[in-house]
């Protein structure tokens, strides 16, 4: 059954899926609507080879406590299933870090994977990554990333035609004021090794994390763009036309305001590249959604949120039947997702 029927179905069972005014909108809701944590952020969504959608987010009593698990949901026809605890940060002396940042990345030809960060803080963390053959009902054991590796630090990778996985990365530094650096990590063989390029930043002139990386002409072409958060007010961008060997200096993009807050964004199937963001330089409300044809002049066409709160953090993916799938943080307290026709999608 196709994705956009099981959808259907699923809203129609569920009870709690609701559409909006917009037509681009096909279905909104919350994946969960009571969890075993007061305090979620920082979703993250895939679709598996069995054409299945699988989310995850951390949670726990506040971000940066040491109770912060990654919590794991599946979308069966009847609704999202209850979400499950698949790491934490427990070390074996007893000690309990924070966990931080699930991405969900599922290669071709490979198992699912599940980068998350483990630490006290952004600026001392590590990455882990776990893996499942069964579309997220079990997992591995957490393999700690190598050194200098952290994995994609918020948003999900991209394959490139030749197997090469491209992950966008970033570091913030103790120093006053912190250097915020951008750097890519990438690997040939499937994720068993990895190698890093230098920051492409200096952190300071323009400090910038957590990028997001679209395809420049074709998708699996080594001609790639990444946007991301800065402290600068707007989102950054950077390009590579080497597979991420190398990059560009960053930029920022006059059209898309940032109040230092995560977007994420995707290269869609006709070739317009989709950005959810905050379209503003303070706070986390709205959050709303652009598009563009060549990475560098942008159109809100959406705007999913608008009313008083934060909405922040949003993942984005186009699944094998053309919908657009959005997860974000709806005010700390759940993940809400929201399914957009970008056929639909008109400049606001």
């Amino acid at each position: 059954m196709k994705l956009a029927s099981v959808l259907l179905i699923a809203g129609m069972l569920s009870g709690f899926a609701e559409r909006a005014d917009d037509p681009a909108i096909v279905l909104q809701e919350f994946i969960y609507e009571h969890g075993p944590y007061p305090s979620v952020h920082a979703s993250t969504i895939v679709e598996t080879p069995a054409h299945e959608l699988v989310a995850a987010w951390f949670g726990g009593t506040r971000e940066r406590a040491p109770d912060v698990g990654i919590w794991v949901s599946r979308r069966t026809q009847s609704g999202w299933t209850p979400s499950v605890e698949v790491a934490n940060g427990l070390q074996p002396d007893g000690t309990r870090y924070p966990t931080w940042n699930p991405v969900l990345f599922q290669p071709r030809g490979g198992p699912l994977m599940l980068f998350y960060k483990v630490g006290p803080s952004p600026e001392e963390w590590w990455g882990e990554v776990r893996a499942s053959t069964d579309g997220g009902r079990t997992w591995s054991a957490a393999r700690r990333l190598p050194a200098g590796i952290l994995g994609p630090i918020k948003n999900k990778p991209v394959q490139l035609a030749d197997g090469t996985i491209v992950a966008g990365s970033s570091t913030e530094s103790h120093a006053e004021p912190s250097k915020w650096q951008v750097h890519f990590e990438w690997s040939t063989d499937g994720g068993k090794n990895w190698s890093a390029t230098a920051p492409v930043n200096d952190g300071t002139t323009i400090g910038a994390i957590q990028p997001s990386i679209l395809f420049r002409e074709k998708i699996g072409g080594e001609k790639l763009l990444a946007v991301g958060r800065t402290e600068q007010g707007k989102v950054f961008s950077t390009s590579s036309s080497d597979g991420g060997n190398t990059w560009s200096a960053l930029s920022l993009i006059d059209d898309l305001p940032n109040p230092n807050a995560g977007i994420d964004a995707v290269t869609l199937a006709d070739g317009r590249q989709l950005i959810v963001y905050n379209p503003v330089t303070r706070g986390r409300t709205p959050l709303a959604v652009a598009v563009s044809r060549d990475g560098r002049a942008w159109t809100k066409v959406l705007t999913l949120e608008d009313q008083p709160g934060e909405y922040s953090y949003p993942a984005v993916i186009q699944t094998s039947d053309g919908l657009v799938h959005i997860t974000y943080t709806w005010k700390r307290e759940r993940v809400k997702h929201v399914v957009v026709d970008p056929k639909r999608l008109k400049s606001e």
